[in-house]
């Protein structure tokens, strides 16, 4: 086995020459990646194989090696075609809710079109230009609120995680009703309901209980339940920010 450490795929040239006289034009790394999206939007991610990705460009399939080595590369690839969906300013406005709160309608918009992304992205660090780009803006969004660089990246990490959270399991729901033919709320009163009252009429779970017949976000939309939750986010990373502004032992001297 080599010890040879793979080259990051950002490291290398993004198109390659024509293979030799009389050959067709080679192909780009654009259309690569743009063809296994398109594989993965429809048929899932596991069917981006490259003889698949073959097949759908006309040509051989040991040839798109050439373009992408390693299908950890393509996946990388990917990833960042899509991340360029996240439309973003240039730069942070100065107001960071709605700089973040932008971040995260526009990531969730990305990820419910490719369900796949959220997957790739909890399951692999990357650092492409596109996802550079996004986490650049959402650090920045914190920048200058007498945040240290640890607690702004924290805060952004936790944000990410919400997003992740969130999005995974509104695809999870989507993807149930595809797969059973349910809509979510015949899927809830139909399938899973018997057995729900089951559980809340046999009183072991009190609060499991609670969460149903009290909770007011049981029954919101999906992009309203999301907003709920992005609300508690940033009001956190805001405690912390009024927090990180009161100067040591200010507030028991107002008392």
């Amino acid at each position: 086995m080599s010890d040879e450490v793979p080259t990051s795929i950002w490291m290398r040239p993004e198109r390659l020459e024509r293979a030799g006289p009389g050959r067709r034009p080679g192909y780009s790394r654009e259309q690569v990646t743009l063809a296994a999206v398109r594989i993965a939007d429809a048929e899932g991610v596991e069917a981006t194989t490259m003889r698949r990705i073959a097949d759908e460009l006309g040509t051989g399939a040991m040839s798109l090696y050439r373009y992408v080595p390693r299908r950890d590369d393509l996946f990388d690839l990917m990833i960042d075609m899509v991340m360029g969906e996240v439309e973003l300013p240039d730069r942070p406005s100065g107001d960071w809710r709605g700089d973040l709160s932008l971040v995260a309608h526009r990531t969730r918009a990305a990820g419910l079109r490719h369900p796949w992304l959220i997957t790739l992205l909890a399951g692999r660090p990357t650092l492409g230009p596109q996802l550079l780009r996004v986490h650049e803006f959402a650090l920045g969004a914190l920048d200058g609120l007498g945040l240290d660089i640890d607690e702004i990246t924290s805060f952004v990490g936790m944000l990410n995680d919400y997003l992740h959270s969130a999005i995974r399991r509104e695809i999870g729901w989507l993807e149930e009703a595809r797969r059973t033919g349910l809509d979510p709320e015949r899927w809830k009163r139909d399938y899973i309901g018997p057995y729900v009252r089951q559980v809340v009429e046999s009183g072991a779970y009190p609060m499991f209980n609670r969460s149903l017949l009290e909770s007011r976000t049981a029954h919101l939309a999906p992009a309203e339940r999301f907003q709920y939750g992005l609300d508690r986010v940033l009001e956190g990373i805001g405690g912390q920010i009024v927090k990180g502004r009161t100067p040591p032992g200010a507030a028991t001297r107002s008392r």
